[in-house]
């Protein structure tokens, strides 16, 4: 990758032109050629930088209900539990951590169904120990933003100010769930990548493209992006930094925490007698010397002193989740005894 590559890589991100020919506004921006622009991006894609550009839902927002679940597993039984919890279509990001709590996995059913339900089917399977679900409380910040050019890695400081939404109540339609299941699909590099969505749709392209605006501007779709495979692009340290808070400083420290660059993730969550830690938030370095780094200033800001950081040393499973796609989904095998 080179310069350019990674400023284009910071801008989709975050900003992507919700227009008939993106690319072509991206290309402006950047002084090339769209055929340039969309080679870099095939590039990109093929090397497995890019992992997709589509649509970032709400899951809280579509009705879904969702869930960080911690699991104590046997050590020789991870690998097949982990298979089998993969085969769930409501698991969309699956870790081991180094901790006692070595597996972590979110996952998020459809309206109408009981999320714990959904976990209880995970207990036949052998070498489970314990079990903590751990749904949201209350969202700080949720946008993973990785820093492509080092030259301009932030400042460890809160300098971020939240987007602001508009309040309205959403309840979605058979006709909102065609839209959000063509949103939710990887878009090609193509000189009019909407079409081909707003053609099976039967709508134009503008008609696709102002409802994705209006999901935008109501905040059931966080925002149009690419997301990027994290390793592929250098951040090989995955850190969910965990806080025990204070009861009553934790609106305070995670609203401080939402707003530092480097935080892409953080929640208040439920504790428990052997998990005391309230506040997550999640950091994506370089390597874990960086994230200890980052972890020690954004401690020395925000003045809470009990805290850890559990890195994932394996993913098991990353993609999203396909909302109103449903699957039944059952436990077909078991780990022999």
């Amino acid at each position: 990758m080179d310069k350019t590559d990674k400023e284009i890589l910071n801008e989709i991100q975050w900003t992507f032109p919700l227009v008939p020919r993106p690319y072509s506004e991206i290309a402006k921006k950047f002084q090339v050629s769209d055929e340039e622009l969309m080679n870099r991006l095939h590039a990109l894609k093929k090397s497995g930088v890019i992992r997709q550009l589509s649509a970032i839902f709400d899951t809280r927002r579509l009705g879904y209900k969702s869930a960080l679940v911690a699991m104590a597993i046997d050590a020789d039984k991870l690998d097949h539990v982990a298979g089998q919890i993969n085969r769930h279509p409501g698991v969309s990001h699956n870790y081991e951590r180094n901790h006692e709590y070595n597996l972590w996995f979110t996952l998020a059913v459809p309206p109408g169904s009981d999320l714990k339900s959904e976990i209880d089917k995970f207990s036949k399977l052998h070498g489970i120990n314990k079990i903590r679900m751990l749904p949201t409380i209350k969202l700080f910040k949720i946008g993973v933003k990785l820093e492509m050019v080092e030259e301009r890695k932030a400042d460890v400081k809160p300098t971020e100010e939240k987007k602001e939404i508009l309040d309205v109540k959403f309840v979605a339609t058979e006709e909102d769930k065609k839209y959000i299941r063509e949103l939710q699909k990887d878009i090609e590099i193509a000189e009019r990548p909407f079409l081909k969505s707003a053609q099976s749709l039967g709508i134009t392209e503008e008609q696709l493209l102002e409802k994705a605006k209006y999901y935008e501007q109501i905040g059931v779709m966080r925002r149009y992006a690419a997301i990027l495979r994290h390793r592929e692009a250098g951040f090989v340290a995955n850190g969910m930094i965990v806080w025990k808070v204070p009861e009553e400083r934790i609106e305070q420290v995670g609203a401080k925490l939402g707003s530092f660059p480097q935080v892409s993730h953080c929640y208040q969550r439920p504790v428990y007698p052997d998990w005391p830690y309230n506040v997550f938030s999640m950091i994506h370095c370089k390597s874990n010397d960086d994230a200890q780094s980052v972890a020690q200033e954004i401690q020395g800001q925000i003045d809470v002193h009990d805290y850890k950081i559990l890195f994932s040393s394996r993913e098991f499973k990353k993609t999203r989740v396909e909302y109103f796609v449903e699957h039944e989904f059952n436990i077909e095998e078991t780990i022999p005894a």
